[in-house]
């Protein structure tokens, strides 16, 4: 059957090689996209999400330098391979920083030394060498000791990361999670050792495969770490995603597969037409609640309650193969249900990311929504969830006259009203805080001349916990 494939220099092996790349670097951009969409405004996910997408796109450009014909082209694909291949190493060694503990003093020292240092620098020196390679047609030791130097370069901190999450996390993270992002990391980071110092045991575009794997791997534990974190089920959620994501790829990727494999043969346009079919699909399913927003927006822009029941809709759509029923919150210690409950606080303005929430299926939110005849559904629990969480908050106020006041006795208070009930942002440039009333106004003041970022998030730890214990023992009692 292979030899019918009109790949025009393709044998059997070649072929599955061929069809094994194409589902490669479709699972890679389904997992780089899949991060993404579950939270983009988290650093870890945007770094690990980025590093998958980098490697989609290396192994699409080393797909292409090897069915190109013009020797011109074929060498602008493997640079821009040799380009992008080392990209993933780079946000992962960034996406293993941001594991280590938020108050350890090392995670912020290694933050800022890979953001404003070895990123950039890497970056740069990419581009230089690309250019170097492209332009002035030096194809020699020149670019290639420069892309051994960078690769170092990424290689060492993937190597420190590696070590500091073994040293720091092994503890205080699901041990089966980290169990195999340190085992796909020590892969991972043969697979870019090969490509710095091939030892010809292997064919350059196997180590690529291989690599694919690796990342696949970290990316999944990824997904497992950021779900324990949101007290989220993961396996229904991306379980669905993926399968999603498959049939519509083989779809709309499978009529040009057929066309190529009974017409056209593996040809340069053929193959980007394929590439690019794959992407759009995988794209259009695994960001589609992001795009119906954006269609919404459009087709109904003068239509707002239409707008926000769908958007409800799709929230609660989303949430509920994300909660997880099997979650005991009578069995969880203190310090865990604090954690939960601080996560239930930062979502406090968002139902669709609250209706997620473990919280929402405590035995207070049964005994509201049966007593007011509510439907048992994710938002309406979101909803008596948000409830629970403001009154608790309000215990938290003194009892004395107004409603802003600057003494300790208020810190708590106000550390978590006015920015998730009231909706401040104190910090931000470019937050509207026009028409506040009079004790917001004091609030934003006081917060921005008195009372640093750092203190704030302290203070907000400290009274979700408050927050924890008064919703603890109105479940118990």
């Amino acid at each position: 059957m292979c030899a019918t494939l009109r790949a025009d220099h393709l044998d059997c092996d070649g072929a599955v090689l061929f069809l094994f790349d194409i589902f490669t670097f479709g699972l890679a951009w389904w997992m780089g996209l899949y991060l993404l969409s579950r939270d983009w405004s988290k650093v870890l996910l945007r770094r690990a999400g980025f590093g998958l997408l980098c490697y989609a796109f290396a192994l699409a450009a080393d797909l292409l330098s090897r069915f190109v014909v013009d020797d011109a082209a074929a060498g602008w694909f493997t640079q821009l391979r040799q380009t992008l291949i080392f990209l993933p190493a780079l946000f992962w060694s960034g996406a293993l920083f941001q594991l280590l503990p938020a108050n350890n003093g090392l995670h912020q020292r290694l933050e800022r030394a890979w953001r404003w240092g070895l990123a950039p620098l890497v970056l740069a020196g990419l581009l230089l060498n690309a250019g170097i390679g492209l332009f002035a047609g030096d194809s020699g030791g020149a670019v290639r000791g420069g892309f051994v130097g960078l690769g170092l370069l990424v290689f060492l901190p993937l190597v420190l990361g590696f070590v500091l999450i073994w040293r720091h996390t092994l503890t205080t993270r699901p041990g089966n999670a980290i169990g195999l992002l340190l085992a796909a990391t020590i892969f991972f980071g043969l697979g870019v050792a090969l490509l710095l110092f091939p030892l010809n045991l292997l064919p350059q575009s196997w180590v690529i495969l291989a690599i694919g794997g690796d990342l696949l791997l970290l990316g999944v534990a990824i997904a497992m770490l950021d779900a324990f974190d949101e007290g989220e089920a993961l396996r229904a959620a991306m379980l669905r995603s993926f399968d999603a994501a498959l049939i519509i790829a083989l779809l709309f990727g499978g009529m040009v597969g057929l066309t190529m494999f009974f017409s056209t043969g593996v040809t340069p346009a053929m193959l980007a037409l394929l590439l690019a079919t794959v992407v759009a699909s995988i794209a259009m399913q695994t960001l589609a609640g992001p795009l119906e927003s954006v269609l919404d927006r459009v087709a109904f822009a003068n239509l707002p309650q239409l707008r926000r029941a769908r958007a409800d809709l799709r929230a609660a759509a989303e949430a509920l193969p994300r909660v997880n029923v099997n979650l005991e919150l009578a069995g969880l210690d203190e310090a865990e249900f604090a954690r939960l409950t601080r996560r239930a606080l930062s979502y406090y303005g968002d139902l669709s990311r609250l209706a997620s929430s473990p919280l929402t299926r405590l035995p207070l939110i049964d005994e509201r929504l049966s007593a007011r005849s509510a439907p048992d559904d994710p938002i309406e629990r979101a909803t008596e969830l948000k409830f629970l969480l403001a009154e608790s908050i309000a215990r938290l106020k003194p009892r004395t006259q107004g409603d802003f006041g600057a003494s300790d006795e208020w810190r708590y208070y106000n550390a978590l009203y006015f920015p998730y009930v009231n909706g401040l942002k104190p910090y931000s440039q470019r937050a509207n805080h026009s028409g506040l009333d009079p004790a917001s106004s004091q609030a934003l003041a006081w917060f921005r001349s008195a009372i640093p970022e750092r203190t704030l998030y302290n203070w907000q730890n400290t009274a979700a916990k408050l927050v924890a214990q008064d919703l603890r023992s109105r479940m118990e009692g």
